[in-house]
């Protein structure tokens, strides 16, 4: 799991990437909660989730948004960040020409910069979106969804109350050739606090069900 640094649009952002073993492994991008709220690449959900592909033979990033960590610049309202995932995904697949397929996964803020790096890269083929905060962002523009993907939601959490995915989660389902598994965690907050295991087991479980070129290693412990 080796830091790294690569080139964004306003200086240098951190990461931490995990190189698959298998020749054209499938890649996946992690994006973290809101940087003003504490969120950083080492938030336990993203974390769980990067473990979880790098079990399942992808090569991963996750990173610091401009201004967290040690990567350069401030927060700019989402503009900026969006264009910070686009220079990690930039990187990840200069690391990893011909990789099988494309994934990204978020978290809260980060779930909201995914959805709309998805509608900008269109050889995303997935994506995992933890707690989508539709009650707090403006999520209209998944018109048409470009891919089918998997959402999950604490039915305890107090910051983006599950209705608020629930109703995000239908609008997208209504979608021409679009499927989301939608998953609800008994008893989660918005941090999913004892209840790690589970969110990585849904997105394990999504993963071999829908992932090409996939090799599972060894479990990475957490």
């Amino acid at each position: 799991m080796p830091d790294v640094i690569f080139a964004g649009p306003e200086g240098r952002l951190e990461g931490r990437y995990h190189h698959g073993r298998s020749k054209n492994a499938p890649i996946a991008l992690m994006l973290h909660p809101h940087p003003q709220h504490g969120g950083t690449m080492n938030n336990k959900v993203v974390y769980t989730m990067y473990q979880t592909f790098v079990r399942n033979g992808f090569s991963v990033l996750r990173f610091n948004f401009r201004g967290v960590g040690r990567s350069q610049g401030e927060f700019d309202r989402g503009e900026g960040e969006l264009s910070d995932a686009a220079s990690a995904l930039d990187w990840l697949q200069g690391y990893n020409e011909g990789a099988a397929s494309c994934w990204i996964g978020g978290f809260s803020f980060g779930a909201w910069i995914s959805m709309q790096l998805l509608m900008r890269r269109p050889e995303i083929d997935g994506f995992i979106t933890v707690a989508p905060p539709a009650n707090m962002f403006d999520f209209s523009f998944l018109a048409p969804c470009p891919s089918s993907g998997q959402v999950i939601h604490g039915d305890k959490d107090d910051i983006v109350p599950e209705a608020a995915s629930a109703k995000l989660v239908h609008k997208l389902s209504q979608q021409r050739d679009i499927s989301v598994d939608y998953r609800i965690v008994k008893g989660a907050n918005h941090f999913f606090t004892d209840k790690l295991d589970i969110l990585d087991g849904h997105v394990e479980a999504y993963i071999r069900a829908h992932a090409e070129g996939v090799e599972p290693q060894e479990a990475v412990a957490r």
